[in-house]
């Protein structure tokens, strides 16, 4: 699998991020399974959250084994210091790990949830103590929907944040005030050498109808092949971008494994997902956390 450098933290990050929301609701057997093949795929770099359900717990029984040889990266969803230094605390416990690679404020998609997380008293606070006693080497932003790439932007210019985990696919680029957003966002993260990671890159839109869901996203993603292949390249074409997470359910990593490595011409890639019936972004309806 190809790897990119991280930005100035220097990883040979695999352009796949494993993204272990897919692990919140399975069992250990499962996830076992889901995670043997992300490493033997040659993935390298794995994404948890406090909040993605018993996700921490599957991971932690491998970090043993496997903790010296990932960069492992975590992310508290908690607004005041106190609050997410426990968090923070927790997921350590629960990983099974004294330290992470890199620690992320976590679902940071508007200004105001960026303002309680870098107020005087917020997360931002818990973050920075946990990077100076050694818990963490680095600390991340992530978020989603229309407003991230200008909150991830702002975000960058209160705080030299090491890596940004944004949203970016062909759907949402042809959104023009998204489009240029995203781009504001990459000349900041490229002037400041930081990390720049996508999420909702297979993201097809939201789900129709309420009982309809077939995955664990809450979102409904491609899940036909040349679809997924389609996504993958046209994001990866995209030279700033270190790495895509994975979507969150066990049942579509092979997919995109299989696109990373047989990617097309973004072009073509472009040209077949604008074609695609009923694609759209999927922060026009999204559901309430």
């Amino acid at each position: 699998m190809e790897r990119r450098r991280l930005g100035r933290l220097e990883h040979d990050s695999s352009v796949l991020v494993y993204g272990a929301f897919a692990l919140g609701e399975v069992t250990q057997d499962v996830a076992d399974d889901s995670i043997r093949r992300a490493l033997d795929a040659g993935i390298n770099h794995f994404d948890v959250a406090a909040d993605y359900g018993e996700a921490e717990l599957r991971l932690g029984p491998w970090m043993p084994t496997i903790r010296g040889d990932i960069f492992l990266a975590t992310k508290t969803g908690q607004r005041g210091a106190e609050d997410a230094w426990r968090e923070i605390n927790r997921s350590l416990e629960r990983l099974q790990t004294d330290h992470l690679d890199l620690l992320q404020l976590h679902a940071i998609g508007d200004i105001a949830e960026l303002d309680k997380a870098t107020a005087t008293g917020g997360a931002l606070e818990a973050a920075i103590r946990a990077r100076d006693e050694g818990m963490t080497a680095a600390i991340g932003i992530t978020g989603h929907g229309n407003d991230a790439p200008a909150t991830h932007l702002e975000a960058l210019q209160r705080f030299p944040f090491d890596t940004v985990l944004t949203p970016l696919s062909v759907a949402l680029s042809r959104d023009e005030q998204y489009l240029r957003s995203y781009e504001e966002l990459v000349a900041e993260v490229t002037a400041q050498d930081a990390g720049l990671m996508v999420i909702k890159s297979v993201a097809r839109r939201n789900w129709p109808d309420e009982g309809q869901e077939r995955y664990g996203t809450w979102y409904e993603p491609l899940d036909e092949q040349r679809l997924v292949t389609a996504a993958v390249s046209w994001v990866l074409a995209h030279d700033e971008v270190t790495a895509i997470a994975t979507p969150g359910d066990v049942r579509l990593l092979d997919l995109v494994i299989r696109a990373e490595a047989d990617r097309m011409d973004p072009l073509e890639a472009g040209a077949l997902l604008s074609d695609e019936p009923m694609y759209s972004s999927p922060f026009i309806n999204m559901p309430e956390d």
